[in-house]
């Protein structure tokens, strides 16, 4: 028998008795930002207190204020968007509105690290809105075991220890994966090298295809952005990952700001390139879009393209245009290549028939390096569901009968 077994039968051996995490807990929205608070990654001057909104590890993390609204260790918990992520915040912060607060009750026994792993079980249900939202009373009505803290304390203890292996394992299979993705980009170079072929055209980027970016007066501010679905997707340089398109962490903004601007109005099949900022020169295949979409002030989107898109994609991340890129860019605080100055690039352009087959040798190459049903993507995501699977079930116990 288990410790954890000789506990539940020695301080529960007739069930669980389950509450609502209203019932136990005091549930928080946050709120918008202070005037005073400073967007970034690292804290500056009086402001030290880190300000949280939605997103995983690093990219939750907003800016910092010079002042506190959460004084005690919480759980944060994403409320639109990608929901869930119930996080431990061991220091003061100040959340805003996306996130939800959840801290235990003075006079309830519960343990706010049992209390986060009780609120990475719930599901909630599909939602029909394009971006699915929740808000502080139906997290108030979720029903968690509250089992005695003897009982909760060794299953932080057990979950913690497993969460930590599973991370360590986690971390070899990243680093595995890394360099899978450098064997990739090798290859991919080499494949795309016309070095010495006379039968190549060499053609300006301008040539090919049109390039769209958002005109400056038609930017957009955070009056512009809308968080419960009702508008456009914004793509943004954080949803371009290793060449490929992420919408786990989104951005929308109105209907009309979107319909502003029709030429940057982006569909599966075009390319998007990142013009500005330390990401300068990251590009994607637009594929898979979710909702109807532009793009954000710090990219450009290429269209009419008349060569085969997948190869245009496959071209421009390639070493030798990404070094053409950054020297056309400058080394300024923000590196900016103008649309003009990307035209006028030029790239190999070969037979359309050697472009499908290059497209898709790489296109098999990429699948075996990032699709989750093959390789160590697979893997990474098996080790998830064997986390999932041991933490749910020794979450799950027998309801004590009132």
């Amino acid at each position: 028998m288990s410790k954890l077994e000789e506990l539940i039968q020695r301080y529960c051996p007739d069930g669980v008795e389950y509450k609502t995490v209203g019932e136990v807990c005091v549930v928080l929205t946050g709120g918008e930002a202070p005037d005073d608070a400073i967007k970034g990654k690292e804290p500056i001057g009086d402001c030290i207190y880190p300000i949280y909104s939605n997103g995983v590890g690093e990219n939750a993390l907003w800016g910092y204020a010079p002042s506190y609204r959460i004084d005690k260790v919480s759980v944060t918990f994403s409320s639109i968007g990608t929901i869930g992520y119930p996080t431990i915040r061991e220091c003061y912060y100040t959340p805003i509105i996306r996130l939800k607060v959840i801290y235990p009750q003075n006079d309830s026994e519960l343990s706010v690290y049992y209390l986060k792993y009780a609120l990475e079980t719930v599901e909630f249900e599909k939602q029909k809105s394009s971006v699915p939202n929740i808000n502080a009373n139906m997290i108030k009505a979720i029903s968690i075991p509250v089992p005695p803290l003897p009982v909760q304390e060794e299953i932080v203890r057990v979950l913690d220890t497993f969460a930590e292996l599973q991370a360590e394992l986690q971390a070899e299979l990243q680093a595995e994966l890394q360099k899978r993705l450098q064997q990739y980009n090798y290859y991919r170079d080499n494949l795309l090298s016309f070095e010495g072929r006379e039968d190549i055209e060499w053609k300006k980027l301008g040539d090919v295809c049109i390039i769209k970016g958002r005109i400056g007066f038609r930017g957009y501010t955070r009056d512009d952005q809308v968080d419960n679905g009702e508008g456009a997707l914004s793509l943004s340089p954080g949803n371009i990952q290793d060449g490929q398109l992420d919408y786990s962490t989104v951005t929308f903004i109105s209907w009309a700001k979107y319909e502003e601007s029709p030429e940057i109005m982006t569909y599966n099949g075009d390319v998007i390139f990142c013009k500005t900022g330390s990401t300068v020169g990251k590009v994607a295949l637009v594929r898979n879009l979710p909702y109807k979409a532009t793009i954000n002030p710090q990219l450009v989107v290429l269209k009419e393209i008349t060569c085969n898109v997948p190869y245009l994609a496959y071209i421009l991340g390639t070493n030798y245009v990404q070094i053409k890129v950054k020297s056309l860019a400058g080394v300024g605080s923000v590196p900016n290549i103008s649309q003009k100055a990307l035209s006028e690039i030029e790239i190999p352009v070969p037979p359309m028939a050697e472009q499908e087959k290059i497209a898709s040798i790489l296109d098999r190459f990429e699948t075996l390096t990032y699709d989750l049903s093959a390789g160590l993507p697979a893997e990474i995501e098996k080790r998830k569901k064997q986390y999932e699977f041991y933490r749910d079930k020794l979450l799950t116990f027998k309801r004590k009968e009132a």
